[in-house]
């Protein structure tokens, strides 16, 4: 149920028209997203804080990124009808809960189609959010700088200064950051990324790929991508996916030896971020990398 005062200015973004309808689809860190439908039948996604964060602003940040990918014209991300500081109104896609059980080439156009735009450096022109968290992505040249800095690092010094976790593995994963020029490759391509390509922001409707939703963009190296798509191993891109894309973007011959350092980001966010259960998961691919 929206409250008055929110609703009356939700009514003030779409051109006062009434709201009929709406439905809270998730409240996560302290955002509430919903679903509304107006009195012309007209559907929307309204994105706004239920307890603000004084530190970060992550829907002015996911409004300006949603931006950033309406003016490349990349059609499956949501259209950004209107926003300010405390509310974002969204295009509705729709979608359901019917996924395909094989590649899924539209999914496989669309990845390509936004990996395909390249930059000389690493980061972005903002800070972009991912799970409400910000993400630093002031620009470098250097890649193994940017990834242990802005991403591995910055995590695991979260997870630290909140609750450690065991000291067996903070020594493996320290040993990671400074060694991890020995790891991963030092200069590669930088291409525009989703940022957070898990299954549940990869929108389906009957088994067909309809869009992106919850983009945390920034130029990386085009394979920390499908290091988190295999990671989770949906299986829309099981049998063949790896090889198509690779048949379209190269993927470097090396790369099964550093996908699970590339994995291992996404697992320490989730310990940070959802449930330190996934510990587990950090000790696995930590043995993996054979630390």
């Amino acid at each position: 149920m929206i409250k008055k005062d929110d609703l009356t200015r939700i009514e003030t973004l779409i051109n006062n028209k009434k709201i009929i309808y709406s439905n809270l689809l998730s409240d996560s860190f302290g955002i509430n997203c919903i679903k509304i439908i107006t009195e012309d039948k007209k559907k929307y996604i309204v994105k706004y804080y239920r307890k603000k964060n004084s530190n970060f602003n992550a829907i002015k940040s996911e409004a300006d990124n949603l931006l950033y990918f309406n003016n490349l014209n990349q059609k499956y991300f949501p259209f950004v009808h209107n926003k300010n500081s405390n509310y974002l109104i969204l295009s509705f896609i729709d979608n359901n809960s019917l996924q395909p059980d094989k590649i899924e080439y539209d999914l496989l156009n669309a990845i390509v189609s936004i990996h395909k735009f390249k930059k000389k450096y690493y980061g972005f022109n903002f800070d972009t959010q991912i799970g409400g968290l910000k993400q630093d992505n002031t620009k470098s040249k250097n890649w193994v700088e940017f990834y242990r800095e802005k991403r591995l690092g910055y995590i695991y010094n979260l997870i630290n200064s909140s609750l450690p976790m065991e000291i067996s593995i903070n020594r493996k994963i320290e040993i990671l950051l400074k060694n991890l020029n020995n790891f991963i490759p030092s200069n590669p391509q930088a291409s525009l990324l989703h940022g957070d390509l898990w299954e549940g922001n990869i929108l389906f409707k009957n088994k067909k790929f309809v869009g992106f939703i919850d983009p945390g963009t920034f130029y990386g190296h085009n394979e920390l991508e499908i290091a988190y798509l295999t990671w989770f191993n949906p299986n829309f891109i099981k049998n063949g996916f790896f090889d198509e894309y690779n048949n379209i973007i190269n993927i470097d011959k090396d790369y099964k030896n550093y996908e699970p350092i590339y994995q291992l980001y996404y697992s320490l966010l989730n310990v940070y971020l959802w449930d330190r259960k996934y510990i587990e998961d950090v000790v696995r691919l930590l043995k993996k990398i054979k630390l």
